[in-house]
């Protein structure tokens, strides 16, 4: 429960903080937890750094959006399964209504330079929120010579082989249990009954599952919007490795399989994913939007039935969270204070802040090589400038976002940083 004086005794102040945390959480998924460690951890000292660790661990073991999980659990140890719930579901609200309002925008106009100025330059400062969230992952998470090591293989598996997340992870708890030191004893609760879970598992299930049951009996199972309701589905279940190995999938599908979108509208969609508040996974809204504009059903508009497949896909994609959360957080304590495990947990941690840099390096290279070399020197001295203001002068992330959108349009439209 949240403790008195930490300001979120109230279910008022809880839901502000976390409405909050869901307007602020850019930068992906190594912002948004070094944004929940900051405020959780640092700030309101409501989480210890182990347990904020060991739930952070547990979430990147999950397929599916491993910030929102966080953001879950947070809310579930603070004010139980209404608090998890509250939380997980205001981490992604309002990253979700910017971007149904700017989808629903590019399908009604499709002219967005204006915001495509302002989004390069809050994608140049959200790189600096990145490098920062890295720092701070290496300051918890590696203390040690063989966990520098971990990070840097991960880094190298992931950068020049390639190593499926899942198979990186699995030989990072192995090798972590092998050669990690010892961790001091941690005493087990009282072991949480497993026939609670196993309810509470079938009742999520059947609670994520029915909007695409109901899709499928108004429509028919063959239907164009059934048929997108269920590869995402698919997508929400079977998506480990990360955020980026998911958007290979859906990108893949979704332009050169289903023909929903182009490759230039992807290119779009992920832009404003990582510009936004919210789960990179947001873009998977997006091709929700342009999938549903172009199928023929009982709305009376394209943009009435980018409306209904956005709804469906979001909840699609994450509402499986709650299941995983709700089901596993009672044993996630007694799960870590098993001999062998804190060491293998260790591994993960550490394994971790190398895959979180390789994600970091992938958005490098878009941000500063991916556009005119002007304008990737123009996004490099932003990044730099932003890591500063955060790194030395501690300037709060929402103004550093503003004063990078306010950048890019006044480089845009004064020629030195052309975005296009």
């Amino acid at each position: 429960m949240a403790e008195a004086g930490s300001g979120l005794e109230s279910w008022g102040s809880f839901l502000r903080f976390w409405g909050r945390i869901g307007a602020l959480s850019f930068g992906g998924p190594a912002g948004q937890v070094a944004l929940l460690h900051r405020e959780l951890v640092d700030q309101k000292k409501l989480l210890d750094d182990a347990q904020f660790l060991r739930a952070l661990n547990f979430c990147m073991l999950l397929p599916g959006p491993e910030a929102q999980q966080l953001a879950t659990w947070c809310g579930w140890r603070l004010k139980g399964p209404a608090g998890g719930l509250a939380a997980g579901l205001l981490f992604v609200l309002p990253g979700a209504l910017v971007m149904a309002a700017l989808a629903l925008v590019y399908i009604a106009a499709g002219d967005l330079q204006p915001v495509r100025y302002a989004l390069w330059g809050v994608q140049a400062v959200v790189l600096a929120i990145v490098g920062e969230a890295i720092i701070r992952l290496s300051r918890r998470s590696l203390k040690t010579p063989v966990a520098w090591a971990f990070a840097a293989i991960a880094l190298l598996a992931v950068e020049g082989a390639h190593i499926p997340f899942p198979l990186l992870i699995a030989v990072a708890a192995l090798g972590g249990a092998w050669l990690f030191p010892k961790a001091k004893p941690v005493a087990a609760p009282m072991p949480a009954p497993w026939g609670k879970s196993a309810a509470t598992a079938a009742l999520w299930l059947g609670i994520w599952l029915t909007p695409l049951a109901f899709t499928a009996l108004w429509l028919g199972p063959a239907h164009a919007m059934t048929r997108i309701g269920a590869f995402f589905a698919q997508v929400a279940a079977l998506s480990f490795g990360g955020a980026y190995a998911a958007l290979a999938w859906v990108a893949d599908a979704a332009v050169s399989t289903q023909g929903w979108l182009t490759k230039a509208d992807m290119a779009v969609g992920l832009g404003l994913a990582e510009t936004t508040p919210g789960p990179l996974v947001l873009v998977f809204q997006f091709v929700a939007a342009l999938a549903g504009a172009g199928v023929e059903g009982p709305w009376a508009s394209p943009l009435l039935g980018a409306g209904i497949a956005m709804a469906l896909v979001l909840w699609m994609i994450f509402a499986p969270s709650f299941l995983w959360i709700f089901t596993f957080a009672p044993h996630l304590e007694g799960i870590a204070a098993r001999p062998g495990l804190a060491r293998a947990m260790a591994g993960i941690s550490a394994a971790v802040v190398g895959v979180v840099a390789s994600l970091a390096l992938l958005f490098a290279r878009h941000i500063l090589f991916d556009f005119p070399p002007a304008t990737g020197i123009a996004a490099a001295l932003l990044a730099l400038v932003g890591l500063w203001l955060l790194v030395k002068r501690h300037w709060n992330v929402a103004l550093l976002v503003v004063s990078g959108a306010a950048a890019g349009l006044v480089l845009g439209y004064a020629g030195v940083a052309v975005p296009i």
